[in-house]
């Protein structure tokens, strides 16, 4: 079966499937779903499992339109949202990647990519991954990369964004944030003290106990995360002015420090090569760099297959009932987050 009958075949299960739960409810239709998909799924391929299906974007016109099998191909690499979180993170980005050599995709058609960026940043380890993916991909396939930043570009951001040729903003972009932030440590011995509660934690190993919110902190006890703070702000400044040496580090680290400018602010500071473009303006100078003249490419990105997930989930919680609250704290009580030390931008501390 061919990728475009495969899909095709895929869409029509899934009209099929939505529409006998809507009408029987998910305990009918559930077993036949298994056993068609059992039966589509069990035969062998020569390819490997994909996560992630292909769509196509609009170009440099704001035109959608499928080109032949042999068309050059931007990718297009969007970073939104929280950084290290489920929906993304270093393994995520890293499988993009990796089938956006595979399939429809392969024979090198990928000649170029624009990295959508609109987040806050996030966990140190997931910004770091991201980024020198993007830049492994970059060196290995010999392809340009330009980046666009529409919304906020900070901490994390930029230090992704740093893999980038180029970085564009539109006219209303935050970019910057050049910093770390560590876990948020607590401490309850005065609260355990007054209400009569006491606790002992047994280890070994010299600073193992360091931080114990369950008595009173000793000084020095923060030395150890400072010298990790300082080693992680030391290289996010270090993979920030390789980049961006226009910023200059002195001004980078006792001037800018952990703002974040205004798109035309940024531009100015050397933070970024260009304020107030779309992303179609930045597609047509991608392409331009690339040799393309004319309207024969595709501009795609790549998205997880969803619809089976949100199915189940949507039928569980309307069997189920009921209602959630929730109290939000912020990225740091996440408990993605908890004990991460964070490359994030969080003007509400």
């Amino acid at each position: 079966m061919t990728n475009k009958a495969h899909s095709l075949f895929l869409t029509s299960i899934r009209s099929f499937f939505i529409a006998l739960f809507s009408m029987t409810g998910i305990s009918f239709g559930i077993i036949p779903l298994m056993i068609i998909l059992g039966l589509l799924f069990s035969g062998s391929s020569s390819e490997p499992d994909r996560d992630y299906n292909v769509t196509i974007l609009s170009n440099a016109e704001g035109v959608r339109k499928v080109q032949s099998k042999k068309a050059p191909v931007i990718l297009q690499l969007n970073i939104e949202g929280l950084i290290g979180t489920n929906k993304l993170n270093k393994e995520k980005v890293a499988q993009q990647l990796i089938e956006s050599r595979e399939g429809d995709l392969s024979n090198d058609r990928v000649k170029a990519m624009l990295v959508n960026l609109n987040t806050p940043g996030g966990t140190v380890v997931d910004s770091d991954g991201i980024y020198r993916a993007i830049l492994a991909y970059k060196k290995r396939y010999n392809v340009p990369v330009y980046a666009y930043v529409d919304g906020l570009c900070a901490s994390g951001g930029m230090y992704i964004a740093s893999a980038a040729d180029k970085i564009y903003t539109s006219d209303i972009s935050l970019v910057g944030s050049v910093g770390v932030l560590s876990p948020a440590f607590l401490n309850f011995s005065k609260l355990m003290e007054t209400v009569g509660i006491q606790a002992k934690t047994l280890y070994e190993g010299k600073g193992k106990d360091d931080m114990n919110p369950l008595r009173p902190w000793k000084p020095g006890e923060t030395e150890f995360f400072e010298k990790i703070i300082k080693y992680y702000y030391d290289h996010f400044v270090n993979v920030v002015i390789s980049a961006r040496p226009e910023i200059g580090k002195e001004k980078l680290i006792e001037t800018y420090g952990a703002q974040v400018f205004p798109a035309p602010a940024a531009k100015e500071n050397g933070y970024t090569d260009g304020a107030e473009y779309s992303r179609d303006q930045v597609l047509r100078m991608l392409l331009q760099e690339i040799g393309i003249e004319d309207d024969y490419y595709q501009v795609v990105t790549l998205e997880e297959e969803k619809w089976l997930n949100k199915l189940f989930e949507e039928s569980f919680n309307f069997l189920q009932g009921g209602v959630k609250h929730r109290f939000d704290l912020g990225p740091l009580s996440d408990p993605e987050f908890s004990g991460q030390f964070l490359y994030l931008y969080q003007p509400e501390q």
